[in-house]
């Protein structure tokens, strides 16, 4: 009897570890795809408790003659689900199947599913604790399960498993569950009932092996269909996905499916978000950058022999160290990750900024778009305000502010938001960049803009005769009284994902 406790009480505990991973995963492969965390995680928190509750409402029909097979059915059917939810996510962003629909469903179903665990453990474990004894063990088993989760799921299964591998490992440590309880309780079942369990157990084991040590494989699949161009490299950080294709002599680079630049005209880009700041300012000496890890921005700052120093500020160490090694982004960037002069630290750009008394003459913001509260909260009031504390006076902060055409909103909240930072001079611009289409720049400065003066600097696209066009709006580009984003209240996001609802 001692043994058959422990029993039901690892089947708790492991209940616990694997219902919160099943909710992390799908909401964290929505945000991956679909951006906006925030509706990710609440349409997923949301839906999976309300379906608990029905889960556990369903329960009062299980009957109790039957009550440990269909646990253990129920246990199959959930490490089935749960560890291949996120490879059939994977699958329906590939082909085209609506996502966020696809999400809604698995969560309701998992949670049904997680539902009624608790109220069937708790009746299988009726004969061995009082009421107040049964009802203490079994939720707080079920809590602890639940707080170790969180702890592996972001310190240890993202960051070496990936969200793919991870929810299939989960699946089977799900399908632990079933396994152990089939193994002790087994002489309580029929011959036909044995058989069953025994044949479903092992049809759910082997299609959950099988997919995690054929994940390179159906990831690369995923990748011929997700992406037009040859796959040159693929990797899951705890942060995003990276992939890089090549198609001839154009090197791409997507994070979490989007489009960072392609090597065809990223040089429109990159010229344009450095050099007219450069145009600008006397003998720069110190550079920061927050973003830009494939080292196409620094590139075009080493051209300036003054500088001193460039600091570079991004999250993820993985995509330095591809712009580092890779040789199709080393010849891109013309190796400009390893330059003395650049120094690489892996933090949060606004923790950085707040911790750091330095001080520099430029500091370019080269980071994605405004489409998590995440990244929000870097185009914010606040984070400008704290950014102007880290320029000398006479200092230009440029930043990349998405598309004024696709976002047009989201363009002139940036703007505005810059102005309402107190800059003394905003002055937004735009260009043209195939790959991507019109898009937006806002150089503010700590004093009035100057005027640009001639450097003989080698680009492609950016010359100085040019600038008016770039500082230059036609009507349909022309922004009006956009709010101003606030960490308290990112107008950005908002702006952004009904600018490109349209669009995408």
């Amino acid at each position: 009897m001692l043994r058959e406790s422990h029993i039901l009480l690892f089947s708790i505990f492991i209940a616990g570890l694997c219902s919160i991973i099943y909710e992390l995963l799908i909401a964290t492969t929505g945000a991956y795809f679909l951006g906006d965390s925030i509706t990710q995680f609440s349409l997923t928190i949301g839906i999976y408790m309300a379906f608990m509750g029905v889960g556990s409402y369903v329960s009062r029909w299980v009957p109790d003659h039957s009550l440990l097979s269909l646990f253990i059915c129920f246990e199959l059917a959930l490490a089935l689900i749960g560890g291949m939810s996120v490879p059939i996510l994977y699958f329906a962003y590939a082909f085209g199947l609506p996502l966020q629909l696809c999400s809604i469903v698995l969560t309701a179903v998992i949670g049904v599913l997680i539902g009624l665990e608790i109220p069937l453990l708790s009746r299988l474990m009726e004969k061995h604790y009082t009421l107040k004894a049964n009802l203490s063990n079994v939720l707080s088993i079920d809590y602890f399960g639940a707080l170790l989760a969180t702890l592996l799921f972001p310190f240890l299964f993202l960051p070496w498993l990936g969200v793919f591998k991870t929810s299939l490992a989960f699946g089977l440590m799900n399908l632990s569950i079933a396994l152990v309880l089939l193994w002790y309780f087994i002489d309580h079942f029929n011959a036909a009932r044995k058989t069953i369990l025994k044949s479903t157990l092992v049809v759910v084991a082997g299609i959950l092996l099988v997919t995690f040590f054929t994940s390179h494989q159906l990831n690369k699949m995923w990748n011929s269909q997700v992406y037009e161009d040859h796959v040159v490299h693929s990797e899951q950080t705890p942060y995003q996905q990276i992939v890089l294709t090549r198609n001839k002599d154009d090197i791409r680079l997507y994070l979490n499916g989007g489009l960072q630049f392609s090597s065809i005209d990223e040089y429109r880009y990159h010229e344009s978000l450095i050099h007219p700041a450069m145009a600008r300012l006397n003998t720069p000496k110190t550079v920061l950058i927050l973003g830009g890890g494939d080292g196409l921005a620094v590139r075009e700052l080493l051209k300036y022999p003054a500088i001193d120093k460039i600091v570079l500020v991004d999250l993820d160490p993985a995509v330095a160290q591809l712009a580092k090694t890779n040789h199709y982004l080393t010849s891109l960037n013309q190796d400009a990750l390893n330059n003395p002069k650049v120094e690489i630290l892996h933090l949060d750009g606004y923790v950085y900024t707040e911790q750091t008394e330095l001080l520099f003459d430029l500091i370019i913001i080269d980071l994605p778009d405004p489409k998590t509260i995440s990244l929000a909260r870097l185009y914010s009031k606040q984070f400008y305000l704290q950014l102007k504390k880290r320029l000398h006076p006479h200092g230009i902060l440029v930043t990349q502010a998405t598309s004024p055409f696709f976002a047009k909103q989201t363009f002139w909240s940036i703007h505005n938001t810059l102005i309402a930072a107190q800059f003394s001079n905003v002055a937004p611009y735009h260009v043209n960049v195939p790959s991507f289409g019109e898009w937006g720049f806002v150089m503010a400065c700590h004093q009035q803009c100057s005027a640009p003066q001639a450097k003989p600097i080698d680009t492609r696209f950016y010359q100085q005769p040019i600038e008016p066009q770039l500082f230059l709006f036609p009507e349909d580009l022309k922004g009006s009284d956009e709010a101003i984003s606030t960490l308290d209240n990112p107008q950005v996001l908002y702006y952004y994902l009904q600018g490109w609802k349209y669009w995408n």
